[in-house]
């Protein structure tokens, strides 16, 4: 069999990497982003006050949007929101207060109430954001629960856990491309934004 030289290895190489660098950014040409078509980077179109009688973003952006539905900050709105009515008669929500833990009361609790770094959920409202409310955790304490005492203790220290979320940004603008705004025209632009969904217990930083 005949010797294969040094520059008929060397094409060979070549021919094999080639293709897989050429895979992934032809790839990359036909990937689309979430919403708004095969241009993530174009400017967003700018919709009229006549085209957004609500203000609200225009239903084929909502039909091509991440589930929101299926999202935990998203889907808990409803139920804290029954509750808030449901609490009326006894006033508003009190500041935050780390609980004690009783064993008598962790079978039925709620994984947010047994947790030694126990939480509460609040309604975040922002009217230039599609979904306008979300539900954001609040660490109840700011060390962690014992568990031999049930009790608050410095030893450790309450954290929040976050997770990120796509939302759309409603932002003033014009329609024709003037430098000033039109009053009741928006464009929609695509926000990762982080919100906290929980609390851990973590070492603290120094003793």
């Amino acid at each position: 069999m005949p010797a294969i030289s040094a520059a008929t290895t060397t094409v060979l190489l070549l021919l094999g990497i080639l293709p897989l660098i050429w895979l992934p950014t032809s790839g990359a040409h036909h990937s689309h982003p979430l919403w708004g078509g095969p241009h993530p980077h174009r400017t967003p179109r700018c919709y009229s006050a006549e085209e957004l009688p609500d203000g609200q973003p225009p239903p084929h952006l909502l039909a091509r949007s991440a589930r929101w539905e299926q999202a935990w900050p998203v889907a808990l709105v409803s139920s804290l929101e029954a509750e808030s009515h449901r609490r009326q008669p006894q006033g508003a929500l009190a500041g935050p207060q780390c609980p004690v833990l009783r064993p008598e009361e962790v079978l039925t609790a709620d994984t947010h109430q047994r947790s030694i770094s126990p939480w509460r959920y609040r309604i975040d409202t922002d009217e230039s954001r599609y979904p306008q409310k979300l539900a954001f955790a609040e660490c109840l304490c700011r060390g962690c629960v014992s568990t031999r005492t049930g009790q608050e203790t410095a030893a450790l220290n309450s954290v929040q856990l976050h997770q990120s979320l796509l939302v759309l940004r409603r932002r003033p603008c014009s329609p024709h491309g003037a430098e000033a705004t039109s009053p009741g025209a928006f464009a929609f632009h695509t926000e990762f934004i982080r919100v906290p969904v929980g609390c851990t217990c973590v070492l603290p930083r120094s003793a």
